[in-house]
């Protein structure tokens, strides 16, 4: 057999098996698709029955929102706004939002306020901030973002919404004010974004029915509430 015939034959059984491979990738990943689809769905219910009680709305809470851009929450991307309702009276609403401003970059986070403005919870999404430091904004590190629990907004310029180094009633981390400096900015926008536009925000077309029932349904976002290595030390 010459050195070509070699070569060719080869490069079939590659082909061959790269085909293979990229079938069964395909094959796997159809048959698991909805499972993860729905191990999210319950992620996402969990989170939100953390940061809205469940006996206080009767609606299908995952699955009842509208998608809303507003550079005012942090970011050009689309967020969601999830409605709980009791007997399709509003209750509540959590909102996902971005803190742009945090020592390592961008801190997701998602913000419950109820009808009357008084914020009902908040979890931090993701993160890449300090660990020992920074990071104690996760709930698994601290109980920090607790203290956002039944606080009201007196409007924009409201000067208690600020860490305790700026004047205001929220504290601050030894060795770390960046990061709950941009987490209690973003808190404050969303909850006045939310209260300024709840009522147009619980007349809109619900977008997760929509895309419920779409042919081809986008995967949900998918959030790490882990943190990653960040720097040293904050200011």
């Amino acid at each position: 057999m010459s050195i070509f015939a070699a070569m060719s034959k080869n490069s079939q059984i590659l082909a061959l098996f790269a085909i293979a491979c990229t079938s069964t990738v395909g094959i796997v990943n159809e048959l698991t698709k909805d499972r993860i689809f729905i191990q999210q769905k319950k992620q996402l219910l969990s989170t939100l029955n953390s940061i809205i009680e469940p006996e206080r709305y009767n609606n299908e809470l995952a699955l009842d929102c509208v998608n809303v851009t507003n550079s005012d929450l942090g970011s050009d991307k689309q967020q969601t706004m999830y409605l709980a309702r009791l007997d399709s009276v509003p209750v509540a609403g959590a909102i996902t939002t971005v803190a742009p401003d945090g020592y390592s970059g961008n801190i997701e986070l998602i913000v419950a306020v109820n009808i009357d403005g008084s914020v009902n919870g908040v979890r931090i999404l993701s993160h890449q901030e300090t660990p020992g430091l920074g990071d104690k904004v996760e709930l698994a590190k601290s109980d920090w973002v607790t203290s956002f629990s039944g606080k009201t907004l007196m409007g924009e310029s409201d000067s208690r919404w600020a860490v305790a180094k700026d004047g205001g009633m929220f504290d601050q981390f030894t060795g770390a004010t960046i990061t709950p400096r941009a987490v209690v900015k973003a808190v404050k926008k969303a909850t006045l974004y939310f209260s300024e536009n709840q009522k147009e925000l619980f007349s809109q077309n619900n977008d997760c029915l929509l895309k419920d029932s779409s042919a081809e349904m986008d995967e949900p976002q998918k959030y790490n509430t882990s943190a990653v290595a960040g720097v040293n030390n904050e200011n």
